[in-house]
């Protein structure tokens, strides 16, 4: 009894504020009803100070303007981007290493346009319902990719097959418990295999307002592939897609890399002109002999999403084909690896 007394007054004596006074968080409530109004009264103060603050920083900014002095300095966020690590990996303009390497690597025919891409699409040994419809929607979004069933030939059989037809690149999708949830990306006919994690997949049905994909050829953007195993899958993608892209089609596939997570978009544009009235910001240089407001036209870009939508995750990278028992791999994912928040590899 002792010691349970002694614990809750050290408890206490943490709580405790200026004025004697204990400060109740919702943590410490046991009721649900009265936990979520004290959380609730919290955010609203915190909201409100939010608000005061930048009250006062506008304020100061104004007040500098009308005495024609520096406004004050803005505060830059700190965030996760803004924090990383340093990488010595991380590629620069005047790299002539990398650009050398560049013409010599398994991809250089196809980016230089000697061949066109050629791509294999097949599954997993034992596949699901989802699985098809998701490479469908691959077979839409890749020119030139054809779909094979798998049955029960060995993967390394299905790459020399793929060699003897002269397909360029061979894609697997794993399933599980009826969701695609891995994709494996091998280069032929020498390698390299990129064995990808996938999640968060949405199928072109289920986007909302979705559009209706052409057969054109899509624009590629490639976004933060900045380290070399970056640039090494960047290059990888980049050869799944011929390197011709029709503009007519307005068709656009973005594979965007944030913290060694890669994006996948597939969208259209269409260029609208609108009119844009303008105030009377210039004295009456704006309006007409009437008085009336100018209308300027102005081009804006809208986008409408394609489908599908998905998140790719690096696992490892193979050298060759794949090869599972005696294959080297060039870059491999560690548990640990994920501890460092700031740390980017990709």
């Amino acid at each position: 009894m002792g010691a349970k007394r002694k614990k809750r007054e050290e408890v206490g004596g943490d709580d405790e504020v200026a004025g004697g006074k204990k400060q109740i968080l919702p943590s410490m409530i046991k009721n649900k009803d009265k936990r979520s109004a004290v959380h609730a009264k919290l955010k609203h103060q915190k909201k409100i100070e939010k608000r005061k603050k930048a009250k006062a920083r506008e304020a100061a900014e104004k007040r500098a303007l009308e005495l024609g002095e520096e406004p004050p300095v803005k505060a830059i966020p700190r965030t996760i981007e803004n924090t990383r690590e340093f990488d010595e990996t991380v590629c620069k303009p005047d790299d002539e290493e990398l650009f050398a390497g560049n013409d010599a690597d398994e991809f250089s025919s196809i980016l230089n346009r000697k061949s066109d891409p050629k791509i294999l699409i097949t599954t997993c040994r034992f596949n699901s319902t989802r699985g098809p419809a998701f490479i469908s929607e691959l077979l839409s979004v890749i020119p030139n990719a054809h779909y094979y069933k798998r049955g029960t030939y060995d993967l390394k059989k299905i790459v020399e097959y793929a060699k003897i037809k002269d397909f360029t690149s061979l894609i697997v999708v794993h399933t599980n418990r009826r969701e695609p949830d891995a994709l494996l990306i091998i280069g032929l006919p020498d390698g390299p295999t990129a064995h990808f994690k996938l999640s968060k997949l949405v199928l072109h049905k289920d986007v909302k307002n979705h559009g209706n994909p052409t057969s054109h050829i899509p624009e590629l953007v490639l976004n933060n592939f900045t380290t070399r195993l970056g640039h090494r899958i960047g290059r990888m993608i980049q050869s799944l897609f011929p390197q011709a892209p029709n503009f007519r089609g307005r068709r656009v596939v973005t594979f965007h890399n944030q913290r060694d997570f890669i994006f996948f978009r597939h969208h259209r544009y269409i260029f609208e002109s609108k009119e844009s009235k303008q105030g009377d910001t210039k004295g009456n240089k704006d309006k007409d002999a009437k008085g009336e407001k100018s209308s300027q036209g102005k081009v804006v870009a809208r986008l409408q999403e394609c489908g599908p939508r998905f998140t790719l995750k690096l696992i490892n990278l193979q050298h060759g084909t794949f090869d599972t028992k005696g294959g080297e791999y060039e870059w491999v994912h560690k548990p640990e690896m994920d501890t460092s928040r700031r740390r980017f590899f990709l």
